[in-house]
């Protein structure tokens, strides 16, 4: 019997501080991350507004109009809506209120049953799905119950009936709550002393490795970091087209010539990243605090890849490396890097009509005028390639042997000589 797929809408906003443009690429990066949880969105619905409306994200007329989209959609097998999925981290109380105006409306004949999704919950069930080793599913576990902590009230509005009774103030929907709350709280705690234990297995780890340089792939989610690990290790990491393809670390020793070191594969970055997933990751990221070389690799062929490119900046100078500056020159960064631009492949070029006066956009830049903008900059620190088409390979590992040969005699300038008759 074939499995049902689910369907969703998807709902997002325009501000003064988030255009129509950049909502349509969030939502965009939305949409993807609901079919890497095998949901399929169907419907889109936007609203502009001065800011998120407090009680239920959207007005409440928007709310009606998607209550109506889903109703005229519910009694078809293949039409139903099964989910509404927002853009934005909601509140508890914007969830309670938006499930209520959208399922169990009183006073109303037609009723429907849809879940009520955000951001972060999709993002988190992405990482249920895909955490392999038991480091990373006890990691995502304590992310996905500490997002809920405060969201239990909603998943017992069916006791509010029983309350009452005995001459007590408190009833059993109330008592049932804060009995879930202790338990969630108690599975926490376990869960944050088997992180601790884990960690402490973990550094040993890392120690025993030596004194081996250590790089380390970073970036956005889905610009093939694992394809690039794959491709230079010679290993078999898991590579896929969907986001967080890759949620542990992976590691492995390669050799360049006749010089060692240590490549590892990270979990990616994404714009709006629960500060939950973000707390409990930290472990798994020790990789990149303790890496001698940061790769940074980029999607050039996406339409916002200097955005996604900050994002990774910003979250590794503010998270995952407290030692550096808020805000470092590309140029001098405390941990030396090399900015990879990949899928340069799949990079296109739409070329202006003479007749068009409208602002040059990204699309209109060809690569070569491209590389002259900021990331000329970088000079020496970027290379241009794509992993899937073995584009310009020899000169990124020639570029990785002289980084890592540079560290190596830094770290050892007694044993240079290891070198010279390689040379």
């Amino acid at each position: 019997m074939q499995r049902h797929m689910e369907r969703a809408i998807l709902v997002g906003l325009i501000t003064p501080e988030q255009d129509e443009e950049r909502t349509r690429e969030y939502l965009d990066e939305l949409s993807f991350l609901a079919d890497t949880r095998d949901i399929l969105p169907v419907k889109r619905f936007v609203q502009r507004v001065p800011h998120p409306d407090t009680n239920t994200y959207v007005g409440s007329g928007k709310i009606e109009e998607i209550r109506q989209y889903i109703i005229e959609r519910q009694n078809d097998p293949e039409q139903r809506i099964d989910e509404v999925i927002f853009d934005d981290e909601l509140s508890p109380r914007q969830i309670r209120n938006i499930e209520r105006d959208l399922n169990w409306r009183e006073k109303s004949k037609d009723r429907c049953e849809v879940r009520v999704m955000d951001r972060t919950i999709l993002i988190l069930e992405i990482f249920l799905q895909r955490a392999q080793t038991s480091y990373a599913k006890t990691q995502v576990e304590m992310a996905h119950l500490q997002y809920m902590l405060p969201r239990l009230t909603r998943m017992w509005t069916h006791l509010d009936r029983q309350r009452g009774g005995g001459g007590t103030n408190r009833g059993t929907g109330e008592t049932q709550i804060e009995a879930d709350k202790r338990i969630i709280g108690q599975r926490i705690a376990l869960l944050r002393d088997e992180l601790k234990r884990i960690d402490r297995q973990m550094a040993t780890q890392r120690q025993n490795r030596g004194k081996m340089v250590r790089v380390a792939l970073v970036g956005y989610t889905n610009v093939g970091k694992s394809t690039l690990m794959n491709l230079l290790s010679k290993s078999e990491v898991f590579a896929e087209n969907k986001l967080f393809a890759t949620l542990d670390t992976t590691v492995r020793k390669m050799t360049i010539d006749n010089l060692p070191f240590l490549l590892s594969d990270t979990v990616g970055f994404i714009r709006k990243l629960p500060h939950h997933l973000v707390e409990s990751f930290k472990s798994t990221l020790d990789e990149v605090r303790e890496a001698d070389l940061l790769v940074h690799v980029v999607d050039i062929s996406h339409p916002n890849f200097e955005e996604q490119y900050h994002v990774v900046e910003d979250t590794l100078n503010s998270i995952l490396a407290p030692s550096l500056t808020a805000h470092p020159s590309p140029l001098t960064p405390s941990i030396p890097r090399i900015v990879v631009f990949n899928k340069i492949d799949a990079f296109s070029f739409v070329p202006k009509d003479e007749d068009d006066l409208t602002p040059m956009q990204r699309e209109n830049i060809p690569l070569e005028q491209l590389e002259r903008t900021w990331m000329a900059r970088l000079q020496d620190d970027c290379i241009f390639i794509s992993a899937a088409e073995r584009t310009n390979i020899d000169a990124l590992r020639e570029k990785l042997y002289d980084r890592v040969k540079a560290i190596h005699i830094q770290r050892y300038p007694y044993n240079d000589f290891l070198f010279e008759k390689y040379e």
